[in-house]
């Protein structure tokens, strides 16, 4: 993967960027895999890119040549939907303007192509100014793994100092809630099907309280005592155990992407919860998201490898051995 590869022209409101880092998404492996029979070959994945412009539109005016800047999930809207007016790209409404960083169509007909390469043009509304100061490989994750959690958690008001936030799962989505958990001043505890993740959560990431999802009698003790809950775990699981770990009028979220999801409705009826999903977030929270990662010190855990080691990164994220996100350091691997 990698390599030289086509650049569409560049637009007028456009901006064209030399990609110096990508982060490793597990949506590398299900296009790159065609998991859902509906990826388009030729592919190349990524969608967590930072780099630097090379090139502006002579239209476009939010960035300069030199400025650090990142793309995440999306590169165009219709920007006259209901969704994109609202300020929800993600979810635009118009399909055909709706192109993905990742297995899309581009303006210009031909497949996007992801941040496994070494350039990009993508519209500068969908480009975010990275903070000063802020290490690229540590920006790169936040933008599909770090706005995923980011967005529900304001989003459901999870930044009230003093509630409580219960996280299923510690990977890619799960160690940056835990962060953003503690920088909200939120009482976390962290859901685990194995102890060995109980130091990481503790002592590396700094959760609160460590629960073996498998202890029936931890989580009895829990029962209505989480304001939210985050289900970041991407693999099939028992989703009935957590509901009635909420208050009432609690919040579960669910942002991994599991095939099913079984829930008994009296869970939810009889405690008047609240179950959501989420995907991303849009351009104005993105920004806002990097903004306070540089302002609080949030930081993703990566582990920065060259573009030729990409294949055994991704067979490593399927066997979950990575703490906690590759992020593929491109501007050295050429």
């Amino acid at each position: 993967m990698g390599g030289k590869r086509y650049i569409r022209a560049v637009g007028s409101e456009d901006v064209s960027i030399r990609i110096t880092h990508c982060g490793i998404c597990y949506a590398d492996i299900r296009y790159t895999r065609n998991i859902r029979g509906d990826t388009k070959y030729p592919l190349v994945p990524g969608h967590e890119i930072v780099g630097v412009v090379k090139e502006v539109g002579e239209n476009a005016d939010r960035f300069k040549v030199g400025n650090h800047v990142g793309v995440g999930t999306y590169l165009q809207s219709c920007r006259d939907c209901e969704s994109c007016k609202d300020g929800n790209e993600v979810f635009c409404s118009d399909q055909d303007k709706a192109i993905f960083t990742i297995n899309g169509i581009d303006l210009d007909g031909k497949p996007t192509k992801g941040g496994y390469s070494s350039f990009i043009v993508a519209h500068e509304r969908y480009c975010y100014e990275i903070p000063e100061k802020y290490l690229p490989e540590l920006a790169a994750p936040l933008l599909c793994a770090g706005i995923t959690v980011y967005a529900p958690m304001k989003r459901y008001k999870m930044n009230q100092p003093g509630k409580s936030l219960g996280i299923i799962g510690l990977g890619g989505l799960g160690h940056m809630a835990v962060k953003f958990g503690k920088a909200f001043e939120l009482n976390v505890t962290v859901f685990g099907t194995s102890i060995s993740k109980e130091e990481e959560a503790l002592t590396t990431l700094g959760a609160d309280r460590f629960v073996l999802s498998s202890n029936e009698q931890d989580m009895k003790e829990l029962a209505k005592s989480l304001d939210f809950v985050i289900d970041t775990a991407s693999g099939n699981h028992p989703f009935d155990p957590y509901p009635s770990l909420l208050k009432t009028a609690g919040i579960f979220v669910l942002v991994g992407a599991p095939s099913e999801a079984k829930i008994n409705p009296l869970n939810l009826i009889m405690g008047m919860r609240t179950i959501a999903g989420n995907a991303v977030g849009s351009t104005k929270v993105t920004q806002e998201m990097l903004d306070f990662c540089a302002v609080h010190g949030v930081y993703p855990e990566v582990e920065v490898i060259p573009i030729q080691y990409v294949n055994e990164a991704l067979e490593r994220l399927v066997n979950r051995d990575v703490k906690y996100r590759f992020v593929i350091d491109v501007e050295h691997s050429f």
